[in-house]
């Protein structure tokens, strides 16, 4: 979860007095555990934006377990660091007393602090984009949830992609971490099962200044295209610039850490013809999520709505539950996300929380087409991009 770092702090005080004020001074804190710093802090923002959009809309309703304000408290996962990620969380436990947990976002760190701090404090945690498919079967005791699919999906979804295009050979680099194993994993399983050939499947550390060594790897493999499963503000970035200025490949295919305004920013029209794929759907719940934000922050960066629908979550199973407490509500998160029950929609916050208050059930549809199976985890959709005129520009919904 978080401290709290909006734009600052005396902003920030000054919004929780008048929310505290509406609603008498029941407080429930919820953390937001992000890498605001890190490979991935150009997606954070957004994430956290629409994790806190969820929780004012409940506390405008002044209909949470009586009126009770939600309050975000911001910390930083680093994304990478899983000792501070882990010091983090146990801040927001145990100093700032948050009933749950929206996060955390890399791979790496979610496992960290799910098995030393969640599980022993008995927290709920539900991430917005920890897709590793070792999460799948972490000893969790009920606790953690996911909004995106795990890239044991996204493996096949990206295979079948390529071999639509007719691409049946490729390289593939990811970063050394959970993250980036699994995918990287997955999808050499997915695509030498449909018949294409993996050339290398070989890691690359974040952080070099220099990547000519791991550019030269891959263009000795050869491939009609290189597969970067990294970072977009890390390694990522320095591999797709090395290749391009080596001549060694001209067009790449991103997953999702690779996707987000600074990926144009970084090379523009210099990888058009590139292509890649993030969770995301052209459901009625998307775009009445992206007419609530408007131009507030955007409403389309990979995981801002599985951040909504996850702080949502919570809150929602929270009042299925009669309860904040976690070891309470985690047996109402599946119910809420699931049929029967009325669907619900982004907006809609405070009419799920009238039926539930009633007795009444919910099926929360919410920004991503919402439906939990198996341990608690997304059944997945996925937005195919390709890069055109230098701009990340959508192909299709799968």
């Amino acid at each position: 979860m978080k401290k709290l770092l909006m734009a600052s702090a005396a902003t920030a005080l000054m919004a929780t007095t008048a929310l505290a004020g509406s609603h008498g001074g029941n407080e429930v804190k919820l953390g937001i555990i992000l890498g605001f710093t890190g490979p991935i802090e150009s997606l954070t923002p957004a994430m956290a934006d629409g994790a806190e959009l969820a929780m004012k809309e409940v506390s405008d309703s002044g209909k949470l377990l009586g009126g009770a304000m939600v309050t975000p408290v911001r910390a930083d996962s680093t994304c990478i660091d899983a000792g501070a990620a882990t010091a983090a969380a146990e801040r927001l436990v145990t100093a700032d007393g948050v009933a749950a947990i929206m996060g955390a976002d890399c791979s790496g760190v979610t496992g960290a602090i799910l098995a030393n701090v969640a599980v022993p404090n008995g927290i709920v945690m539900i991430s917005p984009s920890a897709t590793s498919p070792g999460l799948s079967t972490a000893e969790d005791n009920g606790l953690f949830f996911r909004t995106a699919p795990s890239d044991a999906r996204q493996g096949v979804v990206m295979a079948e992609i390529l071999l639509e295009q007719g691409v049946k050979s490729v390289a593939v680099t990811y970063t050394n971490n959970d993250y980036g194993k699994g995918l990287a994993d997955a999808f050499q399983a997915a695509y030498e099962g449909m018949g294409g050939t993996v050339t290398i499947n070989t890691s690359h550390e974040d952080g070099k200044a220099d990547y000519s060594a791991e550019v030269g790897a891959l263009a000795a493999a050869g491939g009609e295209r290189l597969v970067v499963a990294g970072y977009v503000d890390q390694g990522g970035s320095g591999i797709i610039r090395a290749a391009i200025d080596a001549g060694a490949f001209d067009t790449f295919h991103f997953p999702d850490g690779m996707i987000s305004t600074k990926l144009e920013e970084n090379f523009g029209t210099e990888i058009d013809g590139s292509t890649g794929q993030h969770p995301g759907t052209d459901s009625e719940g998307a775009a009445m999520f992206q007419a609530m934000v408007g131009d507030a922050f955007d409403a389309t960066s990979p995981f801002a709505p599985e951040s909504y629908d996850a702080a949502a979550l919570i809150l929602l199973a929270m009042q299925a539950a009669g309860s904040s407490d976690s070891q309470v509500f985690k047996d109402k998160v599946m119910d809420v996300a699931n049929a029967p029950g009325e669907q619900i929609f982004p907006g809609e916050l405070a009419k799920a929380l009238d039926i539930l208050a009633a007795g009444g059930d919910i099926d929360y549809v919410g920004a991503t087409a919402v439906e939990l199976i198996g341990p608690g985890e997304s059944a997945g959709n996925y937005r195919e991009i390709v890069i055109k005129d230098g701009k990340i520009t959508t192909v299709k919904y799968r």
